[in-house]
């Protein structure tokens, strides 16, 4: 079913869908950036229209609705534990195309990673539903399409922002919302088809030992300052570790916490006795890429990068993950020329 309808209209269905959903977009937050008098795109609850921002790119992935930054998963006192109270709320979720296939990944490793899910991560997964925001132009630094991550079906609804909001509807329990505020059209939406920003991909069989022992990695040992921003914007990195946290007024209760965490960052390979592995910062680097377009794929099938080009946005080094991936595509064709 499609729709067009008012701007007034679409903000009277979100109303609606606000008495049972929490509804999350990316929204402008004044003063918050990342330079004075600047201000910061990222994920927050919105109630109308006038508050979602789509004509800039979110600076923060809406992975942390799904995988929040800090989740307690447990509160302890001595030898009982309690877990949080679940939020009965379902979840509506603003996203274009390539974040939505950033999901998938996100699935791939909480869910069908084995034989056990991450129940976390299930619960929160299980609540939320898609609105596609339409995107036909991207923005500075996407290379979606040549992560082949600027499609998806897998939305409740597509929406074009406009004067007048289309939508098309995929999910029938928002039928009821939507039906009767507005008249009935042909409507199918578009994908962006070339970004600015284009990278060929390694052949994955042609990668060698030597590709991972190149020079080409010490250019990073030089300009990576290990500030982990690259993980932390990242709609695809998934890794975490665990907080204890004791209350200061009785140091036998506290809770566990699930923390973000990144492979950039310093600390994340330390073990116990002292030793670390990869402190190297180019090091890292080539453990990232590889990841995101190597090994992931030899076990998945596709690649882990959905070149939503939010690394390149926020590096204060400026390195260029897109870049990189071309550096390694040369690299293999010039080894297997040799």
């Amino acid at each position: 079913m499609s729709l067009k309808l008012s701007r007034e209209a679409f903000d009277d269905v979100l109303k609606d869908l606000g008495k049972e959903y929490k509804i999350y977009a990316p929204i402008r937050i004044k003063g918050e950036g990342r330079f004075s008098d600047t201000d910061v795109v990222r994920y927050g609850e919105v109630s109308g229209l006038d508050e979602i921002e789509i004509h800039e790119k979110a600076h923060f992935s809406p992975k942390e609705i799904l995988f929040p930054i800090t989740q307690t998963l447990f509160y302890f006192t001595e030898g009982d534990y309690q877990e949080p109270k679940d939020d009965q709320k379902k979840i509506i979720v603003f996203l274009r195309p390539c974040d939505i296939n950033g999901v998938t990944r996100l699935d791939q490793v909480f869910l069908e990673n084995g034989e056990d899910k991450d129940i976390y991560y299930e619960r929160l997964r299980e609540k939320v539903k898609f609105f596609m925001i339409e995107c036909i132009e991207g923005f500075d630094n996407c290379f979606c399409v040549s992560m082949d991550a600027n499609k998806t079906e897998k939305y409740a609804a597509a929406i074009r922002f406009g004067d007048d909001m289309f939508v098309e509807i995929k999910d029938e329990a928002l039928t009821n919302a939507f039906q009767e505020k507005g008249e009935f059209v042909n409507f199918e939406p578009t994908f962006i088809h070339e970004n600015l920003v284009n990278v060929k991909l390694p052949d994955i069989e042609q990668i060698t030992t030597e590709t991972f022992e190149d020079d080409m990695w010490k250019e990073y040992a030089q300009r990576c300052i290990a500030c982990g921003r690259c993980n932390f914007v990242c709609m695809t990195c998934s890794c975490w570790t665990m907080q204890d946290i004791a209350y200061d007024e009785n140091n036998s209760s506290g809770e566990r916490r699930r923390v973000w965490a990144g492979c950039h960052v310093d600390g994340f390979t330390d073990m116990a006795g002292g030793h670390g592995f990869r402190k190297n910062y180019g090091d890292r680097m080539r453990f990232k890429t590889m990841h995101k377009i190597n090994d992931f794929k030899k076990r998945n099938g596709y690649h882990m990068c959905v070149g939503c080009g939010r690394c390149d946005d926020v590096c204060p080094e400026y390195i260029s993950f897109s870049s990189c991936i071309n550096k390694v595509t040369k690299l293999v064709g010039e080894e297997r020329k040799q």
